[in-house]
């Protein structure tokens, strides 16, 4: 059965403050234990978030003559933001904060996924720039006939290219929302069966 901390460590006054009775620091040592999962998820996080918000921040000058760019680096944006927004919520051991990163990654995922079939949409346009660029490269077509020219080769590229990183996208993105996902019950148990004294202690704490 849990113990409620007794109320002299509770008052700030140092002359008056009691030390923790043994069945306290037994639960204080269990519950560090049982939040470094926890914690392991906001390092997830941050990490998430920081590398996201520096691919945004590159992305940013080559987006700037590009719709689709632009629209592309404030998705980045977004999911760096939410990604710290979660990693707040679980260091205050809230299970909303799993869930949110959870469905961040899949918006991620969804994102990557609709840029790379755009990409390859477009590159079997035969107006493209990709298909253009290609086209002023006629004198390998005579060596490359047999596969549909150059301009073939370069659509086959870039179609493999873009699969490639739906496919990679799909595992990471997929393993990270299920790992996020998986916190929430983890920070649930943890609220219920913790003292609320030693939520107060841990709550914020860098991970």
């Amino acid at each position: 059965m849990a113990l409620a901390v007794p109320q002299s460590s509770r008052s700030g006054n140092a002359a008056q403050v009691d030390p923790l009775s043994a069945e306290h620091r037994r639960q204080l040592a269990a519950a560090r234990d049982e939040s470094r999962s926890i914690r392991k998820a906001a390092r997830v996080a941050n990490f998430n978030g920081w590398t996201t918000a520096v691919i945004a921040v590159l992305s940013l000058p080559f987006s700037l003559s590009s719709p689709v760019g632009l629209a592309l680096t404030a998705g980045l944006a977004l999911v760096a933001f939410n990604e710290f927004r979660g990693r707040k919520r679980i260091l205050n051991f809230d299970p909303t904060g799993a869930t949110l990163l959870g469905w961040n990654q899949l918006g991620l995922l969804a994102m990557i996924t609709t840029y790379c079939l755009w990409m390859m949409v477009t590159s079997l346009d035969e107006a493209s720039a990709v298909a253009t660029e290609a086209r002023a490269y006629a004198d390998l077509d005579a060596a490359l006939g047999s596969t549909g020219g150059f301009s073939a080769l370069v659509k086959l590229v870039t179609i493999s290219f873009y699969g490639v990183v739906i496919f990679l996208s799909v595992l990471f993105q997929g393993a990270t929302a299920w790992y996020y996902f998986s916190r929430r019950r983890r920070i649930a148990d943890f609220v219920t069966q913790t003292p609320e004294w030693i939520r107060e202690l841990q709550r914020g704490e860098s991970p």
